[in-house]
Formats: structure tokens, C-alpha cells, sequence
């Protein structure tokens, strides 16, 4: 135990100084480290876990502490976040050895320190006051929730504060995996049956016809990986490439591509018959498409590398499907990605006009009657409906079918919106 908490310190710190994704810095210590299922379900928590409440621990540290948090070296802070994170929300380690096993990873200089601020929360009965969320409701979220203030502030602006709350609330809770059937191999019913003989704890999806949730065993280790009979993949995201409508021996591109998951779904959709084209900016990316496609016995993808708003004049008009996964803030993902918490949402104000170059130049592959489905993982409106809405002003060869955002508190899968445009026939 003591190990897998040394261990996720370091991941801990690794991530702080930037050096590596959580996500990455994590398969790769639990890689290192050999760790069994046990300890790496710990560890799991551990990283995920102080990630995601990085803003709420800093505010305690800093209402225990006579240094401003600001003040105290990072690699202090993260044992601090880990301690009272282990404190605060892991019931299963009594509070004597979070103490313990905490203090006794710390340096020698602030072994006391760090005593100290554990057991004036113990003495706070782990209460520390939030700030008013009537004087200032921005800094109430931004503590209570953990995101940086100015999400708190730009979702407060399009949603309110109670429906804030119930978005970050929903964002907060550990999203089951989502697995996505490989129906040209077997049905969801079997895949289902067979991974319940072998005491996986699975269920269906709400609306897609084809998604699994799979809890408590890591994606790899499930019955049907390696033979290829599933793929990851959000429901939100099932459900997009459910709209895309993609049919047999149709030819579809996808301009976003990696890593991969909606141009499997569209060639399983089209019974691995046709032409699917994946594109993505980042050739050394391709090969998770091609290795992905490969063990799902998919034959019928084809990768390039290109950028998606760099126009291709034969490929004008040549495609009965189209989709623009474009880049986003991911403001619907924080669930998933706890690093996007603390972002500056300032910061994605040039992503719209991204989004509408690739829109702009990906609509012009489109045959008469084909469809374009647009598509992100954020919540904005400005990334979404704004973008389609102008999209649509200026070509009225285009018509919208379906415009749907989904919701975590809602639909209980990421934040995602998709919609679906037409390319009307001379006719139409």
C-alpha cells in the first residue's frame, strides 16, 4: 500500500510539472510497477481522484495553513492533496493510517508540516467553509466543484446556477467504460452473455442499440479484446455515428478521425462494404486507427494524413457521408479528462473559427442527398448550435435534419453535441 501511494505521488507530480498526461502517466507507472489489480484500482483513485479535486483540496490546505498555498513547493502539495483527499473521500482507509502513510512519504523538513495539516482537519471534523455562494458564486463553484473560475463563470452564463451545479455535480461521477459492440463478429446479445459467464459486470446503454457498459475490470482484461468483438466508445459517441446513417458500399469520410472510434462504427454500420476514408492532422496517430481496425477485422479504412481544412479538389462532391469531429474545448468530457477542470476557457475563444474552416471546406466532399454530420465533445454553444446556425445562413444547399446536445445529468453519458445537414438534390 505504501508503494502504490509513493507510486502515485510521483504520477502525481509528473503531471503537475506537466510532463505527461494523467492518462498516460498512469498505464505507464502501472506498466513499471507491475501492479496487481488491487493496487491498481488504488492507484487509479489516488490520481484521478486528487486531479479531480485539485481547487477543493488547495482551498483547505490553504484555510489550514499559515503559508498561502501559493507558497507551499508542489511536490508538498500533492502529498497534502493525496492525504486529504484519502481523508475526505476514501471510507475505506481509516483516517490513523492515511495520516500515517501519508507523513511517512514526506521529506524530512516537512514531515511535521504535513502532520500538522492532516490533523487540523481531523480536528475541523473535515469541514472547512466554503466561500458564500450568494457574495461570490463563481469562487462557491469553483471550490466546491473544482473547475477554474472562468468556466464557472462561462457556464454560469449560458446555464444558471442551478443548472451548474447539476452539470458539475454529473461531471464529478466516475463515468462507467463504454464498450461498442463489433456486430460484424457478434451480437450485442452474445457478447453480453458470454462476458457475464465469465462474472464481468456488464449492461445495455440507454438509447444506442449496440453499447455496453462495462464495470469494475479494465478494458483489456474483458472477455472479447483481443479477439476484436468491442471497441471504446462513449455512447454519446454511438449515438453521432448512429446519425451519420452510414450504409452499406457507401463511400464516407472522416476529416477528425483519431483515434478512431466513429470511423469503426460507421464500417461496422456499412457491414465492412464500401469506402471509409479517415483523415487526421497527426500522422503518427494513424496507426492507432490502422492497428484498431485491424483487430476488429475491419477491412475497409483507409487512413491519410492531412489537415482538415486544407480543401482536396478531387474529392469534390465524391462522398455519401461526411463527418467533422472537430477539434474542441472538451467541455464535455471533464469526467474523462480532470486536466481540462483548470483550464482557462478564454483560451478556446479561436476554436470556433477552426471549427467553421473545417466545416466550410469538409460540406464542399458532399454529394447531392449525402449528409454531414458536425460533431464535438463541449458544451459551449459557440462550438455548437452558433457554429451550425451560421453555417446553415450561408449555405442554403444545406439543411438540418437533427441538432441534438446531450447532457451528463440527462443522459448520464459525456456532453456532446452532434447535428446532422443535408446536402439538398438540384430537386429538393
Amino acid at each position: 500500500m505504501d508503494n502504490v501511494r509513493a507510486v502515485a505521488l510521483s504520477v502525481l507530480n509528473k503531471c503537475a510539472s506537466a510532463e505527461q498526461y494523467s492518462n498516460l502517466a498512469l498505464d505507464t507507472a502501472i506498466e513499471r510497477n507491475e501492479l496487481k489489480d488491487a493496487d491498481r484500482g488504488l492507484l487509479t483513485v489516488l490520481v484521478y481522484g486528487v486531479l479531480e479535486k485539485q481547487i477543493t483540496l488547495d482551498h483547505w490546505i490553504g484555510s489550514l495553513s499559515s503559508r498561502p498555498v501559493e507558497e507551499i513547493d508542489l511536490a508538498t502539495r500533492n502529498l497534502l492533496r493525496m492525504g486529504l483527499y484519502q481523508l475526505a473521500f476514501l471510507d475505506r482507509v481509516p483516517d490513523h493510517a492515511a495520516v500515517h502513510e501519508t507523513v511517512s512519504l514526506a521529506s524530512k523538513r516537512t514531515k511535521g508540516f504535513a502532520n500538522a495539516i492532516l490533523r487540523a482537519f481531523l480536528r475541523a471534523d473535515k469541514k472547512i467553509p466554503l466561500p458564500d455562494e450568494k457574495i461570490d458564486p463563481v469562487a462557491y463553484l469553483s471550490v466546491k466543484y473544482s473547475f477554474s473560475p472562468s468556466i464557472c463563470q462561462r457556464f454560469l452564463q449560458i446555464f444558471g446556477v442551478e443548472r451548474t451545479e447539476s452539470l458539475f455535480s454529473a461531471f464529478g461521477k466516475k463515468p462507467p467504460v463504454t464498450l461498442r459492440t463489433n456486430t460484424l463478429l457478434v451480437s450485442r446479445e452474445d457478447l453480453m452473455e458470454r462476458m457475464e459467464e465469465r462474472g464481468l459486470s456488464v449492461r445495455e446503454t440507454l438509447e444506442s442499440p449496440v453499447g455496453i457498459e462495462l464495470e469494475g475490470t479494465p478494458v483489456t482484461a474483458a472477455y472479447g479484446f483481443e479477439e476484436g468483438l468491442f471497441f471504446v466508445q462513449d455512447e454519446a459517441s454511438q449515438l453521432c455515428v448512429e446519425a451519420l446513417d452510414a450504409k452499406e458500399g457507401m463511400d464516407v469520410l472522416d476529416v477528425c478521425a483519431c483515434p478512431g472510434s466513429k470511423s469503426f462504427g460507421a464500417a461496422i454500420d456499412m457491414k465492412n462494404k464500401g469506402r471509409v476514408v479517415s483523415c487526421d492532422l497527426h500522422g503518427n496517430k494513424l496507426s492507432l486507427v490502422r492497428g484498431g481496425a485491424a483487430r476488429l477485422k475491419i477491412e475497409i479504412v483507409e487512413t491519410e494524413a492531412r489537415d482538415a481544412r486544407d480543401f482536396r479538389a478531387e474529392w469534390e462532391g465524391s462522398f455519401d457521408r461526411v463527418l467533422c469531429d472537430v477539434p474542441c474545448s472538451g467541455f464535455g468530457v471533464f469526467a474523462k479528462k480532470p486536466e481540462l477542470r483548470y483550464k482557462d476557457a478564454e483560451k478556446s475563444r479561436g476554436l470556433p473559427k477552426i471549427q467553421r474552416d473545417i466545416l466550410e471546406t469538409a460540406c464542399r466532399y458532399v454529394r447531392d442527398g449525402g449528409l454531414l454530420v458536425y460533431s464535438t465533445c463541449t458544451l459551449l454553444p459557440e462550438e455548437n448550435e452558433d457554429n451550425v446556425n451560421a453555417f446553415l445562413a450561408s449555405h442554403p444547399d444545406f439543411s438540418c435534419l437533427r441538432m441534438r446536445t446531450l447532457y451528463p445529468d440527462v443522459d448520464g453519458c459525456d456532453g456532446f453535441f452532434f447535428a446532422v445537414l443535408k446536402k439538398l438534390t438540384k430537386d429538393e
